[in-house]
């Protein structure tokens, strides 16, 4: 079951999404949750209160050493090894991992 969503970080997320639009980015769904593509490929998405961003290892690894971020896990006890959910509470550093996580999957 999906974590409920707070207004606060909904509205966090549509910035972040704002922001991206100039670079084509669209909004989509994936698993039932609101997430971020460029062309089919998902750079980011929405679960729970947190964002979740696909990164490479150097920003990914930057991003788990902020405190209460984590690898990300859909409930299936199964890490996704190149994803990462940052909480609200870190969510002024949101748009900066967006921006990592569209090179990364743009390429």
């Amino acid at each position: 079951m999906m974590p409920k969503v707070s207004d606060a970080a909904v509205a966090a997320y549509e910035d972040v999404a704002a922001g991206l639009e100039a670079a084509g980015v669209v909004r989509g769904s994936m698993f039932g949750m609101p997430c971020l593509k460029i062309g089919k490929k998902v750079l980011a998405g929405m679960y729970g209160d947190g964002m979740t961003f696909k990164l490479p290892p150097e920003p990914r690894a930057q991003a788990l050493d902020l405190p209460g971020v984590e690898q990300f896990d859909p409930g299936m006890g199964r890490p996704m090894k190149e994803w990462v959910r940052i909480p609200l509470d870190q969510s002024a550093v949101w748009p900066e991992y967006a921006a990592e996580a569209l090179e990364y999957v743009g390429r």
